[in-house]
C-alpha cells in the first residue's frame, strides 16, 4: 500500500456561519476576528473569506457580507490535518458512528462535516463565543471509483460506518 504522502493531493476545509453574520449586529468587528483565529488554529493557515454572492431578503443576507471561510491544505499540512482529524478529532465527536460511505463522490473525493469546531484540541472552550461547523473534503491524487476509494480511505485510517441491515419484525406473526 502506498504511503500517505504520495496519495493526497489536497484537503479543502470550509466553514459557513451565515446565521451568525445576519443575526449579530456587530459580527464583523467582534465575532469574525475570533472565528478567523480559531479557524486558523484548526487548519494551520489563515482562511480565505467567502462573501455572499447574492442578497436574499428572507434570510436578511446582503451581497458581499462574509458568510464563510475556506482553506486549501497541500503537502505536509494536508497529511498532518488528515492524520490529526482521524486519530484525535473524530473519536471526540459525540455519537460518532463513522463516516458515511455516501460521502465519496464519483471521482473518489471524500467529504464529511463536523458540527462543532470545539472538538479540535487547539480550541480553548472558554474563549468560544460562537461555535461553527466545518466541512472537510479530501482529494486524492488519482481519480478512482467508489470501491477503490473505500479501500484507499480505510488504508488512511478513516473510520466508515457499518452497514446495519434493518430486519422487518412482524408483530402479528407472534400473536
Amino acid at each position: 500500500m502506498k504511503t500517505i504522502q504520495n496519495t493526497i493531493e489536497k484537503v479543502v476545509v470550509n466553514s459557513s456561519f451565515g446565521k451568525l453574520a445576519t443575526n449579530t449586529p456587530d459580527f464583523v468587528g467582534k465575532l469574525l476576528p475570533e472565528i478567523e483565529e480559531q479557524f486558523a488554529a484548526i487548519t494551520g493557515q489563515k482562511g480565505e473569506q467567502r462573501p455572499a454572492r447574492i442578497s436574499i431578503s428572507g434570510f436578511k443576507l446582503r451581497e458581499g457580507v462574509v458568510i464563510g471561510l475556506k482553506s486549501t491544505l497541500r503537502g505536509a499540512r494536508a497529511r498532518q490535518f488528515v492524520a490529526r482529524t482521524v486519530s484525535i478529532v473524530l473519536p471526540r465527536v459525540r455519537d460518532f458512528h463513522g463516516i458515511k460511505i455516501s460521502g465519496i463522490d464519483r471521482d473518489g473525493n471524500l467529504t464529511f462535516g463536523i458540527r462543532e469546531h470545539t472538538v479540535y484540541p487547539e480550541i480553548v472552550l472558554e474563549k468560544v463565543r460562537a461555535p461553527f461547523g466545518i466541512e472537510v473534503t479530501v482529494v486524492p491524487k488519482q481519480r478512482m471509483d467508489n470501491a477503490a476509494a473505500v479501500v484507499f480511505y480505510k488504508g488512511l485510517g478513516i473510520p466508515f460506518e457499518k452497514e446495519v441491515k434493518k430486519v422487518k419484525s412482524s408483530t402479528s406473526a407472534n400473536k
